[in-house]
């Protein structure tokens, strides 16, 4: 297996009832292909949705020997054991109608699943020839138009290991899904929005497609657009028209050795050319039905030889809309009106048929970059398990949680509603819209992935979001060119969110080191720096006072090292910026500040071994962890170290406050412990607490979400031990995180907090930075690097990448794609 697919761990399926990897682009939505070989999690219509389903979706294989005469037909999917639940996620559910399917018709024996993302391999058991199947959708970082592509690309590999010459028919069976809206149930082909549903058929350039269309759709509906299923078969048959996987698999269990394919040759529209078959129809649906349809590509396998065959499911649903609740106070004068947001990618491709050409045209360049970039993480030298869920983050953002206008700006949710957040706003559409700053603080992939995508997020949060007086809301309401959550109430917190006011100081200066304009948004900065200053530092003492908003969805108060760190390093990048433009005057201000702070900081909550908190006059403990040992203590500490920005505390103290969280806060086994809260490690799981007591004085009423397990938060304080070298705490960590998302008991392709595919997750991208212990800085095109270590890791910078090298010859990079500008690699002193 190319592409670093090899060393990927082998999940069983009845080992791996949780995995489920998206394919589909960024903004494109998706559909999941899981390891006992099903597709589920159908997303293709704008619109989050765990459950969606798209019955009678499936692949299958016939094959047949004359002498002596044998003929077996397989649904290539294996029978999935039911197991125990596992709380807050439904990433194991089968539908009922593919258990219904495999109830009554032959299954394989085993499925075995290899995923290094984009990539999925599946190997199908209990065949009489070799079926091994390779799913992805392209994935270049950099590049993301092409890493926006609405399809799915499927590559079969059938060898024939036997004796005797085997007939195989491959076969790929898809429902009509045009003008269904993707969140309502669908019952076999009935559903909302069904009626009038064609299917037909269009042969060109060696491929077979079969084109689903409606219509009777409204052009405007969410549901409206195209689907296409292609294959590169020029003799492949057709059933444009069914109801029930019967009549499809009979329809294959029908194919003819030799049918006379060179009939469809002068007719481009002709289903099936083989005289015996069925009787073909082209007629729209019935009311409130669809119509399935299934292509079959025929095949001759001497002794020994294999054939390849290629298919891809295109779809093209330009219709998105803001179909979620906003925050902030009703809008009664909104009235029943949708807001029509569009997709990006309807705007490149006219419809499917314009995406299958695209894809049939450049298939093997997409394929050869996505495995380039995969190849790159699995030739480094990282821990086991790495690799895998390193390369993962990118499925976060090109699943729903994230999304792209017609006009290219860049939108995300805190997540995807799933079953997490049944209890508040269902499970069927975003979370928490619309662009969180407080939450987006932790993700790192997005900027080192697509770097021009976090400066959208930017445009938005300076041009857009911020208010006259210059503080951010945390939230942007959509469509941009409606009224802004100024002066009104958001939710999550109530208040505007200050650690995503300072993050968003923060991000500016990454994408300005990511090779963005350094003045673009530096105006926006200083405004609100300022609001910052006279807000919650009035005295100039360096330090935050009073009510602080934050990301737990309360308000923090009096001298906290959360709140603390994250300004000590917004002072510092800004000290930065502030010398980029020209203005030498605000960097001393800006580093005298700092400089207040940091000591006032580090003398007033250091304990000896953790920093804690203190309340001043006339705070409330409620809601507060006051001696408690918070995880994310250093949070603006491991920003630092991202941004090249040195030590905002004594490092002494940094390296025990890191050591007294790992070892109080990493919890070993769940079962006996109280969830007051939402469930995320449980039974034997190992987790990293947001809060913990060791020296007693838990507050009645404690920080909120304090007893959960957040992989983000977990992510961070692992990438914050790796730059300071305490790697035997972050291997503990991690390896705990990825034991609970190993498929068994939970979707390696969906890390969960408040909502599915979370973009807190996010945050594990700085551990494959850290791991390299490299800092890239375009301003000066100067690659940092932390003085340990010798061996090959990945190097993602914003115009190429490539593998670091670190050997006795010192450092090097060895390109793999792009133009990688380095003038110089600095390596630090111990």
């Amino acid at each position: 297996m190319s592409g670093g697919l090899g060393a990927a761990r082998p999940v069983p399926h009845d080992e791996g009832r949780h995995v489920a990897m998206p394919l589909g682009g960024i903004g494109t939505g998706n559909v999941a292909i899981c390891a006992d070989g099903g597709l589920r999690q159908w997303q293709l219509q704008n619109c989050g949705n765990h459950r969606g389903v798209l019955p009678y979706t499936f692949f299958a294989l016939r094959v047949s020997t004359w002498e002596p005469p044998s003929d077996e037909l397989f649904v290539l999917q294996a029978r999935t054991p039911d197991g125990p639940a596992t709380p807050l996620v439904n990433d194991d559910h089968v539908p009922a109608w593919q258990r219904d399917l495999l109830r009554t018709r032959r299954a394989v024996s085993g499925t075995t699943f290899r995923g290094l993302y984009p990539f999925a391999h599946l190997e199908y058991h209990g065949l009489p020839v070799e079926v091994g199947l390779e799913a992805f959708n392209p994935l270049i970082p950099l590049d993301v138009d092409e890493s926006s592509i609405p399809a799915a690309l499927f590559t079969f590999t059938i060898t024939n290991p036997g004796p005797l010459t085997a007939q195989v028919w491959l076969a790929a069976a898809v429902q009509n899904p045009v003008g269904h809206d993707g969140t309502t149930p669908v019952d076999g082909v009935r559903a909302a929005g069904y009626g009038g549903n064609v299917n037909r058929v269009r042969r060109a350039g060696g491929w077979t497609s079969l084109v689903m269309e409606n219509p009777a759709a409204d052009p405007a509906a969410a549901g409206a657009g195209q689907a296409v299923l292609t294959v590169d078969a020029a003799d492949a048959a057709v059933l444009p028209q069914w109801t029930h996987p019967d009549e499809f698999l009979g329809f294959l269990a029908g194919r003819a050795v030799y049918g006379d394919a060179e009939r469809a040759r002068h007719a481009s529209w002709l289903a099936d050319y083989q005289a015996s078959g069925p009787q073909q129809a082209f007629g729209p649906s019935p009311a409130g039905q669809t119509w399935n349809g299934g292509v079959v590509a025929p095949m001759i396998l001497p002794p020994g030889e294999s054939r390849e065959v290629r298919l891809c499911l295109a779809w093209h649903f330009p219709n998105r809309y803001a179909d979620f609740v906003q925050f902030g106070p009703p809008n009664p004068q909104w009235g029943p009106t949708r807001f029509w947001l569009g997709n990006a990618y309807a705007t490149r491709f006219a419809d499917a048929l314009d995406v299958t050409a695209h894809v049939r045209e450049r298939w093997g360049d997409l394929r050869a970059a996505s495995l380039s970039w995969t190849g790159t993480l699995a030739d480094a030298d990282l821990p086991p398990g790495a690799v895998e869920h390193l390369a993962a983050q990118a499925s976060i953002l090109r699943s729903p949680s994230c999304f792209r206008t017609a006009d290219g700006a860049f939108f995300g949710f805190e997540g995807v509603l799933g079953a997490s957040t049944v209890m508040w706003s269902g499970d069927v559409g975003g979370s928490c819209p619309l662009n969180c700053t407080h939450v987006w603080n932790y993700a790192q992939a997005v900027a080192k992935l697509f770097p021009s995508l976090e400066r959208s997020m930017r445009a938005t949060e300076f041009e857009v979001m911020q208010a006259p007086e210059g503080y951010l809301p945390h939230r942007v309401i959509a469509p941009t060119y409606l009224r802004q959550l100024w002066g009104v109430p958001i939710g999550g917190p109530g208040e505007p969110a200050l650690d995503g006011m300072l993050g968003a100081v923060l991000k500016t200066y990454r994408e300005v080191r990511h090779g963005a304009e350094p003045g673009a948004y530096w105006p926006g900065v200083k405004r609100l720096l300022a609001h910052v200053r006279t807000t919650w530092d009035p005295e100039g003492t360096g330090s935050l006072h009073g009510i602080q908003p934050s990301t737990h969805d309360i308000d923090l108060c009096g001298l906290n090292p959360f709140m603390g760190t994250l300004w000590l390093a917004a002072l510092r990048a800004a000290e930065e910026m502030a010398v980029l433009a020209g203005e030498p005057e605000l960097a001393a201000e800006l580093r005298e500040l700092f400089a207040r702070g940091s000591a006032g900081y580090d003398r007033a909550l250091f304990n000896g071994s953790y920093y804690v908190q203190k309340l001043e006059e006339g705070d409330s403990s409620e809601f507060q962890w006051l001696e408690g040992c918070l995880a994310d203590q250093l949070i603006g500490q491991w920003w630092a170290h991202q941004l090249g920005l040195g030590h905002l505390l004594p490092r002494e103290h940094v390296v025990s406050a890191l050591r007294a969280v790992v070892a109080h806060n990493l919890r070993k086994g769940f079962r006996d412990f109280d969830h007051p809260y939402r469930v995320f490690a449980d039974e034997d799981d190992t987790g990293l607490l947001m809060c913990t007591w060791p020296l007693g004085g838990r507050p009645a009423v404690p920080t909120r979400y304090c007893d959960e397990v957040w992989t983000g938060s977990e992510y961070q304080v692992a990438a914050h031990c790796l730059w300071e070298g305490l790697e035997e705490e972050a291997r503990a960590i991690l390896d705990g995180l990825w034991r609970r998302y190993d498929g068994t008991r939970r979707n390696p392709y969906n890390q969960v907090e408040c909502g599915d595919h979370y973009v807190r997750a996010m945050a594990g991208w700085s551990v494959l930075d850290a791991l390299a212990g490299a800092s890239y800085d375009a301003t000066r095109e100067r690659l940092t690097l932390a003085p340990r270590g010798h061996g090959r890791l990945p190097l993602l910078l914003p115009t190429g990448w490539g593998t670091l090298v670190r050997d006795a010859d010192g450092a090097r990079v060895v390109d793999a794609h792009g133009d990688l500008r380095i003038r110089e690699i600095v390596t630090l002193e111990a």
